[in-house]
C-alpha cells in the first residue's frame, strides 16, 4: 500500500517562503501523477498543484506565480516550494496520488500544517 509522509511544515509570515517535502513508499512513484493538496480550517481539502511522472505541472489559479512543485523520481521525493506566502495559504498540506478522493479521509495521511501569519 502506498505511503506518503509529508514534512516542512510550520510558521511562515506573510510575503516569505516555505518548501515542504513528500516522500513516497509502496508505490509506482515514477509513474504516477502527483498532487499535493490543501485543507485549510472550516474549508474542503483542494488540490493546490499537480506533477506528471515526466515533470509538467499544473497550478490552482490562485497559487499560480507563487508556488513550483517539482519531484526527484530516483528518490521517491516531491517537494513544493511556496513564495510569497499568504495568509489565505494556511492549511494542512497533503501529497498524494493525483485523482485520490478529496473528501474520504482514509485515502489520506496526517500532513504537515502551515500557518502563515505576521
Amino acid at each position: 500500500q502506498a505511503q506518503y509522509v509529508e514534512c516542512g511544515g510550520g510558521l511562515g509570515q506573510p510575503g516569505g517562503s516555505l518548501t515542504l517535502s513528500c516522500t513516497a513508499s509502496g508505490s509506482n512513484f515514477a509513474l504516477e501523477t502527483m498532487g499535493w493538496y490543501r485543507k485549510a480550517p472550516g474549508k474542503q481539502r483542494e488540490l493546490v498543484a499537480a506533477i506528471a511522472s515526466g515533470g509538467v505541472a499544473d497550478y490552482l489559479d490562485s497559487v499560480k506565480g507563487r508556488f513550483t512543485i517539482s519531484r526527484e523520481n530516483a528518490k521517491n521525493r516531491m517537494y513544493l516550494q511556496r513564495n510569497d506566502l499568504k495568509t489565505e495559504d494556511t492549511a494542512i498540506y497533503y501529497c498524494n496520488s493525483y485523482g485520490t478522493p478529496l473528501y474520504e479521509d482514509r485515502w489520506w495521511g496526517q500532513g504537515t500544517e502551515v500557518t502563515v501569519s505576521s
